[in-house]
């Protein structure tokens, strides 16, 4: 598995440096042609074989060198290559060889990184420079049928790679808006619990200073924390969108069930009762579920958000269960039922997170018809109590 690992992370950043040093892979690929095209000038030849000679080893380089460009004007280097390859042909009789290597690498290249019209321009001119090779060389329809099989081969191989570059443009496009749209979900979350929380203990405030001083302090505390825990998430999410460049913020951990005391403890400042139960262990869940851990941080914060903004309600049940490898999240006021229910992105976004770890979510009335109930069911395993 190590292994493995060492091997598929030395070609990602393989790719990642030919992706960013698009001339060096050029000048390699060349090199590399030429090479293979160096082959019959050093195997010894018999004596009946045309002569290995440098005038003729020089044409075969000229033949390579435009593949150096070959990104940059790819039909105009394909053209290069076959006048270079028509001189050494007709004007001296050197070591033929195996494959056309950089006809090859041109078709590829063009139909690869080329558009449309350069792609057909192409192939019309391939069906005609084929066969007067194949006429120039052996006339054999044997040497044309393979000659037309290996250039398309190579015009099929350079369409594929086209096809698998734009399908991991689309996948990466697909990745940003996924993540954009978990980002924003995110700052819905924060900021609409948060100014909920502030709305509400702001709004208690005045009644208590002249009531319950001391009620009115430390509403106004829960106001500060509430604020600043805002401030925090908001950074860290911010700090996720920032260029690589620049100095990103630090990334605290994701909110998990451990912190979930802090956040029903900040809704009891506002003079909400709110109520909090476990069953099964749920204190033990394994240590990969801890993306399923903040998702249920943020269910529950949604939840008590839209109790605090539209229930009514003066008390609130919040009950994790784990059993069966599933937890169940239960949130369930006494306010004014589903008539007063939450509305907008609220319920979206907790269904839309349950579905993220393959569970569901659903809402509705609360036991015996009163109140609202928001419920969600997570797998995450088999946890130990």
């Amino acid at each position: 598995m190590g292994v493995r690992g060492d091997v598929r992370g030395g070609w990602v950043r393989a790719r990642a440096w030919a992706a960013a040093n698009p001339w060096a892979v050029d000048v390699g690929i060349a090199l590399l042609v030429q090479a293979a095209m160096t082959m019959p000038f050093v195997v010894p030849r018999g004596p009946e074989l045309e002569p290995a000679t440098w005038p003729a080893y020089g044409l075969t380089t000229l033949t390579v060198v435009p593949l150096v460009w070959r990104r940059r004007a790819p039909l105009a280097v394909l053209f290069a290559i076959l006048a270079a390859s028509a001189l050494y042909r007709l004007a001296l009789e050197g070591p033929g060889q195996p494959l056309p290597y950089t006809g090859l690498v041109g078709v590829y290249t063009i139909a690869a990184l080329s558009p449309g019209w350069k792609r057909l321009a192409t192939a019309g001119l391939m069906l005609v420079a084929v066969p007067a090779s194949v006429w120039l060389n052996t006339q054999s329809a044997r040497e044309l049928t393979f000659s037309l099989f290996v250039f398309g081969a190579a015009y099929v191989f350079g369409r594929l790679t086209d096809a698998r570059q734009r399908a991991q443009r689309v996948e990466a496009e697909r990745a940003a808006a996924r993540e954009r749209a978990r980002i924003a979900r995110e700052m819905h979350d924060v900021l609409s619990h948060a100014v909920s929380l502030m709305v509400v203990q702001a709004e208690a405030g005045p009644v208590a200073v002249r009531a319950a001083p001391e009620r009115a302090e430390a509403a106004f505390e829960a106001i500060s924390e509430t604020g600043r825990e805002a401030m925090v998430q908001l950074r860290q999410m911010l700090g996720l969108l920032r260029d690589g460049g620049e100095t990103a913020a630090p990334r605290e951990p994701q909110p998990d069930l451990a912190d979930l005391p802090g956040l029903l403890e900040r809704v009891r400042a506002g003079g909400l009762t709110v109520g909090y139960a476990t069953e099964g262990g749920v204190r033990a869940l394994p240590a990969a579920t801890g993306a399923t851990g903040a998702s249920v941080y943020r269910i529950v914060q949604e939840a008590l958000t839209n109790v605090v903004k539209h229930a009514r309600a003066r008390t609130v049940d919040v009950r994790l269960a784990h059993a069966d490898g599933v937890l169940r999240v239960t949130v369930t006021d006494d306010g004014r039922g589903p008539q007063g229910g939450p509305g907008g992105h609220g319920l979206v976004g907790i269904r839309e997170r349950a579905a993220a770890h393959g569970g569901t979510a659903e809402a509705g009335p609360g036991p015996g018809g009163r109140g609202f109930e928001v419920r969600a069911l997570l797998p995450v395993g088999e946890g130990k109590g």
